[in-house]
């Protein structure tokens, strides 16, 4: 699928600097919901064309933080469009057709599992997560939870990952700009899985921190006069 889309990216540059920032969002909405999209394929080259010029702005600095912004964003939208939907249809509509959303029932019940298990920080975390990403949002749908706790989570993960592929093509233009995009998403992805155990060791400092925190808050809460 991957090459696939690379084809319409590459006309999408074309018009990257009127429609760029328009483009990042639509696709990374897409991309967020439960349509199987790449978001290598998006963010990668974003980040890329902000290091150019070739954006609105024609700053490097300001271009890469607005790719960032709105990739953040759209993932949020694509990700309201997972809770809402599942919020309003429930569980038993999801998997009696699971195959219309290009999901299946194992899958589903996994997401549900690690959800039903870590909550909140579950769905910060698996915003990361390839195969698993968009899939977070619908148990959070289905559990029915809390609208700001989800928005705050989904963004938190959502940003550090648009972060991350954008920051990546951001990287690769400033080597070199004889790259084909079909070049620079591969190159791009192979850079990110080398990376990742580092990605992964701030995500277990970060998931440490926040249960540390979150236990100490449960205690003083439960130790309080009443």
């Amino acid at each position: 699928m991957t090459h696939f889309l690379i084809q319409y990216i590459e006309w999408g540059v074309q018009h990257a600097a009127l429609w760029g920032f328009l483009l990042v969002f639509t696709l990374m909405t897409v991309e967020s919901s439960f349509i199987p999209f790449p978001s290598e394929v998006v963010m990668i080259p974003a980040g890329f064309l902000a290091y150019r010029g070739a954006l609105l702005f024609s700053s490097p600095f300001l271009d890469l933080v607005l790719v960032i912004f709105f990739g953040t964003i759209g993932s949020i939208f694509g990700a309201y469009i997972n809770y809402f939907l599942f919020l309003k249809l429930g569980r038993p509509f999801l998997y009696r057709n699971a195959k219309y959303f290009f999901l299946s029932p194992a899958s589903i019940s996994r997401a549900e599992e690690v959800f039903n298990r870590h909550g909140d920080i579950a769905t910060f975390v698996c915003r990361l997560l390839p195969g698993i990403r968009q899939l977070i949002s619908i148990p959070a749908g289905l559990a029915r939870m809390p609208i700001f706790r989800f928005t705050l989570f989904t963004a938190l993960g959502a940003g550090i990952w648009s972060a991350v592929l954008a920051l990546t093509g951001y990287y690769f233009a400033s080597l070199t700009q004889d790259l084909s995009y079909a070049e620079l998403v591969v190159k791009g992805r192979e850079n990110i899985q080398h990376n990742l155990p580092w990605l992964f060791l701030g995500l277990s400092a970060i998931i440490v921190v926040y249960l540390l925190l979150h236990r100490k808050i449960m205690v003083t809460n439960t130790e309080a006069p009443k």
